[in-house]
């Protein structure tokens, strides 16, 4: 009996320990998913934030531009998914799309859908303050060249103000190309779902020349890279786009289209001059107010 007694304990002590382990494995488990999930809403928050400086047709976020780049580097130099559909260049036929697109800023037809691919172009940006020249990359983002081409063309950033100048943190750029921000506007970093800042064509099309991300996803965009700005996916593009003036961290996620050859003085004055208010999304109203007359573009 003695022995059939202690079995019996040993037993009991056996299975009460097997259920302690089972408890604290699940709490285990349960703090592990409790951590994780953690963890990807404070990246989905971070992400968001950088993606949100750049975008453009949005809010200002380092170029939205109202900064980075957001559909206005709204400085929003706003992060977009760099998951666009690999083309080959120079492209020889683009696609602008209209479907979801916001009503266009100042009225513009779309690009043609078969771009000059061969051409090589050069574009100046004359503004109040100077000119600012630049050589297109129209072998390696055609469908983007072919876009700025069009819209400069057609007299789309005529008498525009550049909304959003960032210089902080890493990210070092002027944002422009949103004729919301007319030259006349005084620029206050609203919000407004119609602010400066957050207007476009009309049309959207998809990015293209991406650079590769290094340690920690980021790229380099350096001292004279224009690219273009984008409300934070890869096939948001539109008219805004961003200047660099001094080297800067963003993702890979904004097409450079062109390369300045003359005019980043320019962009460095406007920079000393600091802003006149910030937006929500990081960077502000330039202090120097830089009104772009037009767009010059010449083809070789």
């Amino acid at each position: 009996m003695a022995g059939s007694k202690e079995r019996d304990r040993r037993r009991a002590r056996e299975r009460y320990e097997r259920l302690q382990q089972e408890r604290r494995e699940r709490q285990r488990r349960i703090r592990q998913r409790l951590f994780i999930g953690l963890a990807v809403l404070c990246v989905l928050g971070l992400a968001g934030g950088l993606t949100a400086a750049l975008a453009g047709g949005g809010t200002p976020t380092a170029a939205k531009s109202k900064a980075g780049p957001s559909a206005s580097p709204s400085a929003s130099a706003t992060a977009s998914s760099s998951a666009a559909a690999a083309v080959a260049e120079p492209a020889t036929h683009c696609s602008y799309s209209t479907s979801g697109a916001a009503a266009a800023a100042k009225k513009v037809s779309a690009p043609p859908a078969s771009p000059n691919y061969k051409a090589t172009y050069t574009a100046a940006i004359n503004t109040n303050l100077g000119t600012i020249k630049m050589d297109l990359l129209n072998s390696k983002a055609t469908c983007t060249v072919n876009s700025f081409v069009h819209l400069a063309s057609a007299g789309y950033f005529n008498a525009s103000q550049c909304h959003r100048l960032v210089n902080t943190q890493g990210l070092y750029v002027l944002q422009c190309g949103d004729p919301t921000a007319t030259a006349s506007t005084k620029l206050t970093c609203s919000t407004a779902s119609n602010a400066p800042g957050t207007g476009g064509p009309g049309y959207a099309y998809a990015s293209e020349n991406l650079p590769t991300a290094g340690s920690g996803g980021s790229a380099t965009y350096k001292a004279g890279v224009v690219a273009m700005a984008n409300s934070g996916t890869a096939t948001s593009n539109g008219s805004q786009f961003f200047l660099v003036f001094k080297n800067s961290t963003l993702g890979p996620d904004y097409t450079p289209f062109a390369t300045i050859t003359s005019g980043l003085d320019i962009l460095q004055k406007v920079a000393n001059a600091g802003t006149s208010c910030s937006y929500s999304a990081g960077g502000g109203a330039p202090k120097e107010k830089v009104v772009i007359n037009s767009v010059t573009i010449k083809q070789t």
